[in-house]
């Protein structure tokens, strides 16, 4: 998942750099489509890739989430 993240991106990129570097009728085409992978491929993949383990719960705003930074900024303090 990893490889294909890169791979992705680095086409991307270069499909964006291509388009505005080369003078051609489909330059702008190239840059459209980089930009479309970039925002609908490369950018979904990769927060999959780095939230697929997590628990969501560990994120949210709960009554023990809060306590348990409350304890952790009491304990912080100089």
């Amino acid at each position: 998942m990893k490889y294909l993240i890169i791979i992705l991106s680095i086409a991307a990129l270069a499909s964006v750099a291509g388009g505005f570097i080369f003078e051609t009728e489909y330059s702008q085409k190239m840059i459209g489509f980089g930009v479309a992978g970039l925002f609908f491929l490369v950018f979904p993949l990769f927060s999959y890739y780095r939230w697929k383990d997590k628990k969501f719960s560990d994120y949210m705003l709960t009554k023990e989430n809060l306590e348990k930074m409350r304890e952790k900024g009491k304990e912080n303090k100089y």
